[in-house]
């Protein structure tokens, strides 16, 4: 048998690559790069609220919009970064993450 809570881990890690390598697309595709920074921006910020509940969800949801938008800090991967927060570095247990 699976083990749910670690396939939610891993789901989570995998969504949150995917969603780094999205915001990193405007360095891929110069010409694209602030039109798809103001797009992808408050996107990127509901999806980190939706990910991670609580205040550190709503937290990073602020920081990863603030980083999306702002031009050459798109190569932090916030998602990832969250990720390791919650599930490797945050020893408290507590239930940030969201269904």
């Amino acid at each position: 048998m699976t083990n749910p809570q670690k396939d939610h881990k891993i789901k989570y890690l995998l969504l949150g690559l995917l969603f780094d390598a999205v915001g990193m697309i405007s360095f891929v595709i110069p010409w694209m790069g602030e039109f798809s920074d103001v797009v992808w921006a408050p996107l990127a910020g509901w999806l980190m609220t939706r990910m991670y509940k609580g205040k550190a969800g709503q937290i990073a949801g602020v920081v990863t919009f603030i980083e999306e938008l702002v031009p050459g800090l798109d190569v932090i991967p916030s998602f990832t970064i969250m990720w390791l927060y919650t599930y490797v570095f945050n020893k408290s247990k507590n239930k940030t993450v969201g269904a």
